[in-house]
């Protein structure tokens, strides 16, 4: 009890698998995607500091760690599936507060509950921070996509996945993170061998268009 179920919760996010039910050549574990986001989110939050923004570190490394703990409840759930609807994604983003709410109060001593309550929120706000979570996020789930292309999955599912991704992150456009990763890591993306240019190719420039046009 206590604690110490905390601290032997992290090792069961070892074991919790994203996309769970399809075939994949390699694995990723929600343990796994919340290491790699928060390194991401430190190069992007790196670039933004540069170019003259003031960043709140601590802010952005406790969202990145934490923002996924609260699928130790509810499983990953599909990309497409989850975000198909703003209501559906509300819902969900509400019903993974809640189980964890109950888990800290259920295990957390009382002077501490209303700080992990905090921490174990999704953490993406409209705050430079939460905005910078929201495309590091994306953007591991973008690799993700990306390696299955690369490695041939003919399940179109990756296909919707990077779509929506590479959507998602080109929502945050105007900023200057999200610039350098257009400018400078996606045609290095996309210079890799082996990868069918024509439809992943044209895809990327629509969308890069798209909201580079707006």
């Amino acid at each position: 009890m206590g604690i110490h179920t905390y601290f032997k919760s992290l090792s069961d996010l070892e074991h919790l698998y994203r996309l769970p039910g399809k075939f994949k050549f390699q694995t990723h574990t929600v343990a796994a995607h919340s290491f790699k986001v928060t390194k991401i989110a430190q190069f992007l939050a790196t670039v933004e500091e540069r170019e003259g923004e003031e960043v709140n570190w601590r802010s952005l490394y406790e969202k990145s760690l934490n923002h996924d703990y609260s699928e130790l409840f509810t499983g990953d759930i599909k990309t497409p599936v989850k975000y198909a609807t703003n209501e559906l994604k509300a819902l969900f983003s509400q019903v993974e507060e809640q189980m964890a709410k109950k888990f800290v109060e259920q295990e957390f001593p009382k002077d501490l509950q209303d700080i992990y309550i905090e921490r174990f929120k999704e953490g993406k706000d409209d705050t430079l921070e939460g905005r910078i979570l929201s495309v590091a996020d994306k953007i591991d789930l973008l690799y993700e996509s990306f390696g299955e292309i690369l490695k041939r999955n003919p399940d179109p599912l990756f296909l919707e996945i990077y779509q929506e991704a590479l959507s998602t992150i080109m929502k945050f456009n105007d900023m200057n993170c999200v610039q350098y990763f257009i400018q400078n890591i996606l045609p290095d993306m996309l210079s890799e061998k082996f990868i069918p240019h024509s439809e992943l190719s044209h895809m990327t420039e629509m969308i890069v268009q798209k909201y580079e046009n707006n």
